[in-house]
């Protein structure tokens, strides 16, 4: 939803009844009159436990509205806490713009003594529902007034209200969602409320009792409107100017003389007419700039009647069918007709343009089943660039066994890495209980395949064996999730730990040792894996003690595998594509930015491997050296090169960081810090741990990207040529990823239904920001400035070496 949106619900089309709670009494309570005839002489007043109940009741411009309602008899004090829900026969579209509740606190430890009592309007001033908590002040020794206005409002004053009830209002606005939540920021906030609730207390004594009450909340606001006709109360004239805010129910509804205008001006019998129509300079123009559109924004009916108006002429432009597929009325079954027909004799379009055909804004089947005859064209290294979020698009499928999903088990049945990894892609969503059923049909129909293919006259394994292979790569994973459990058992430091491991490994689980037959690598299906080397496997020192282990291969050679048990990998996997992806396009116009895209493979919701790269942390490297260049002087020495090292390691070293600049600031990802940015011993830099995309950042005032000082002072400086080559290859990097915006925005916009956290949060928002990244709005020119400004930005920008140094202290303490 944008910010000039106003979304909302009819309150006269809500027709639940009308629910709150009544929680807690804060404040202390009067102490009893001791002459009170009620009370025994002979019994201190102090000690005398109060019952205290809430008789609840519903007002209508003025007038009592069914029976009132009684909480349970509370005794729990000095905090009387009732928490109790209570649901009225009236429902919320019978109310009207003066309906009132009334509550009176009781107590009947004496008789029936009132405590006091107050009033709150259920619509505010602006003819909205209130929602959330309400904090009512009681007027002490009177029953609640119904009356319209009353006589015991429970709002207080607006000259008595203080910083207290300043706080009250944002923390209402907090739990309703309308205030983001920053964890560490949150409890910052609550410890300083709490000192500031008490000082208040103090200063102002405890005079007055409050009664929290808190109202049901919808999706969207509730606007009053009375049921049946159209109207609102006549506002009363005034002689100031004050705005008049008036809604009107129709906005967003069809206009029917628009829709007649638009199907005359749609209507086939032109067809004739608009075959031959040609546009001219200025509709020329129009029509370029809406090619230009990014796949994720939605155009205007004007927009749309242009491209169908031109919809011949524009047939030879293979990149106008997607937006003209958006044109289309599909409700309108002739003109649905017409656009399949002209869709068959359209100029074939991109691959990268078939991936917006899958997206859920296209349901027809027709069009769904085109995009995949497209991707039929797709070589099997591009296809499985795309894997990952083919599989996500099976959710916006009509049936279970769509053209989408049989296309995927045919190419996967030629090619046995494929297989391997939509296996698991497929293997991983069976945890989603809104699509279980169609994946496990997917994976259904991937092994009935599988087991029909003969073997091979080459001395190709036959399906059966092939399957097999692919099962076991699970029955290892349930092994090591087995293993990690019995080493998180072990009390001790991490050494210990270890120990256990190779114990384990030389032991009771010695059959990992030497597999009866080799395993597919499920990071590298084109690997096959022999067993594990007990002396070479590791742990690591962190809360989730990811295991290191080393496989021998069935060559000879040795891999290394990072196994993590308690982590979401799917993020990781999905921004690790995504690298792979990058480095992929800017290959393809020859710019080689030596980025290390390392294999990840989510096997479970909270579990996962990751390739193992021979690596250091720079927190690690700058505690044990003076500077990086220094570090990397001790591998590739050179005293005829710049900075005492080999010019080729410096160059990588440079590309790698322009590289992975570039890619953090369009992926947005954040909590970068020393400990998360790794270093090869040939210069090449690398990030890892992305549990933080999209704008998403834990720390404050992240910089727009993260370019930390050490990593300028290694390469000479912010005035040394090599610097400025560094601004060089990042400026050249992103107008390259620029010109593939659809693509990497078509790619996330499938990832739309997935569970990832910072994409299923906010889907829309998550892709808005992503496609922000790109400044469509700037030529090449005007976006090499933009990012020079933003480099010179984030390296000036100071704040964020505190937050390492805390940081670092945080690391060292664990």
């Amino acid at each position: 939803m944008t910010g000039n949106e106003f979304r909302f619900f009819l309150s006269c089309d809500i027709s639940v009844p009308v629910t709150f709670r009544v929680e807690r009494l804060e404040g202390n309570l009067p102490l009893p009159n001791p002459k009170s005839p009620d009370l025994e002489t002979n019994a201190p007043t102090e000690n005398r436990t109060k019952e205290l109940f809430v008789e609840c009741a519903l007002y209508i411009d003025g007038a009592p509205f069914g029976l009132p309602t009684r909480t349970r008899l509370e005794s729990s004090g000095p905090s009387y806490c009732w928490n109790e829900l209570i649901t009225l026969t009236t429902k919320y579209r019978d109310l009207t713009a003066q309906s009132q509740l009334t509550f009176t606190v009781w107590d009947l430890s004496h008789g029936e003594g009132l405590i006091g009592g107050a009033t709150i309007l259920l619509f505010n001033n602006k003819k909205q529902l209130k929602t959330g908590k309400q904090k009512l002040r009681l007027w002490a020794g009177k029953e609640a007034d119904g009356t319209f206005p009353t006589s015991t409002p429970g709002k207080v004053p607006r000259h008595e209200r203080g910083e207290l009830e300043r706080l009250e209002k944002l923390v209402n606005k907090y739990e309703r969602g309308q205030i983001q939540r920053v964890d560490w920021l949150d409890r910052l906030t609550f410890k300083t409320m709490e000192r500031i609730k008490e000082r208040e207390s103090l200063k102002n004594g405890s005079s007055h009792l409050y009664l929290v009450v808190d109202f049901c909340s919808f999706e969207h606001r509730v606007v009053f409107q009375e049921s049946g006709a159209n109207f609102l109360f006549p506002s009363p004239i005034a002689s100031t100017n004050d705005i008049v805010v008036v809604w009107d129910p129709e906005v967003g509804k069809i206009n029917p003389s628009e829709h007649k205008q638009l199907k005359l001006a749609r209507s086939l019998t032109r067809g004739v007419i608009d075959r031959d129509l040609k546009p001219s300079s200025n509709e020329r123009k129009s029509i370029q700039r809406i090619l230009k559109y990014p796949p994720t924004r939605t155009l205007s009916g004007d927009e749309r009647q242009l491209l169908w108006k031109f919809r011949f002429s524009l047939m030879s432009e293979k990149r106008a069918l997607t937006k003209f597929l958006r044109c289309v009325e599909w409700s309108d079954v002739q003109e649905a007709k017409q656009a399949l027909e002209l869709m068959g004799k359209w100029e074939m379009i991109d691959v990268c343009d078939a991936l917006e055909l899958l997206s859920p804004v296209f349901e027809s089947e027709e069009v769904r089943a085109y995009a995949v005859s497209v991707l039929e064209r797709a070589d099997d290294e591009e296809l499985q660039c795309y894997l990952l979020q083919l599989v996500q698009a099976l959710r916006f499928e009509r049936s279970d066994k769509s053209r989408l999903s049989h296309f995927l088990v045919q190419r996967a049945l030629r090619n046995i890495e494929l297989a391997s990894f939509l296996r698991w892609y497929v293997a991983v969503e069976l945890y989603d209980p809104a699509y279980a059923k169609r994946f496990y049909c997917t994976y259904e129909i991937l092994e009935e395949n599988m087991m029909k293919i003969a073997a091979g006259v080459n001395g190709e394994e036959d399906g059966f064996k092939q399957w097999q292979s692919l099962v076991r790569q699970t029955e290892l994973t349930a092994q090591l999730c087995s293993i990690t459990r019995e080493v998180r058992n072990v009390r001790g430091n991490t050494q210990k730990k270890i120990e256990k491991l190779r114990q384990l490994l030389s032991g009771l689980l010695s059959e990992l040792t030497y597999f009866d037959e080799p395993i597919r690598s499920p990071l590298a299906p084109g690997v096959l894996i022999a067993g594990i080397v007990p002396s070479e496997s590791s742990i690591f020192k962190s809360a989730l003690h990811p295991l290191r282990l080393s496989f021998r291969t069935a060559n000879g050679g040795t891999c290394k595998i990072i196994f993590k048990k308690g982590d979401d990998l799917r993020q990781d996997q999905l921004v690790v594509q995504m690298v792979s992806l990058m480095d992929r396009l800017l290959k393809l116009e020859n710019l080689d930015l030596h980025l290390t895209p390392y294999k990840v493979l989510a096997t479970g919701q909270d579990e996962g491997m990751l390739e193992f790269i021979p690596s250091r942390s720079l927190a690690q490297i700058l505690s044990e050296n003076r500077s990086i260049i220094s570090y990397l002087q001790k591998f590739h020495p050179d005293d005829h090169g710049p900075f005492g090292i080999t010019a080729t390691c410096l160059e990588t070293f440079i590309k790698s960081c322009a590289g992975y600049s570039v890619i953090t600031y369009i992926l947005g990802i954040g909590d970068r810090h020393l400990d998360n940015l790794l270093l090869r011993n040939d210069g090449g830099l690398f990030h890892v741990d992305f549990g933080f995309i999209l704008g998403r950042d834990p720390k404050p005032f992240p910089p727009p990207m993260k370019l930390c000082k050490e990593m300028v002072e290694a390469m000479g400086g912010a005035e040394s040529q090599y610097y400025t080559r560094f601004k060089s290859y990042c400026c050249e990097a992103y107008n390259i990823l620029r010109k593939s915006s659809n693509l990497i925005l078509n790619l996330f916009y499938l990832m739309a239904g997935s569970n990832i956290p910072d994409i299923a949060s906010d889907p829309e928002k998550g892709i808005l920001k992503l496609q922000e990244k790109f400044r469509l709005d700037l030529d090449d020119e005007a976006s090499i400035h933009f990012f020079q400004d933003l480099i010179n930005e984030s390296v000036s920008a100071l704040f964020p070496q505190m937050v390492e140094t805390i940081h670092r202290w945080a690391q060292y303490w664990r």
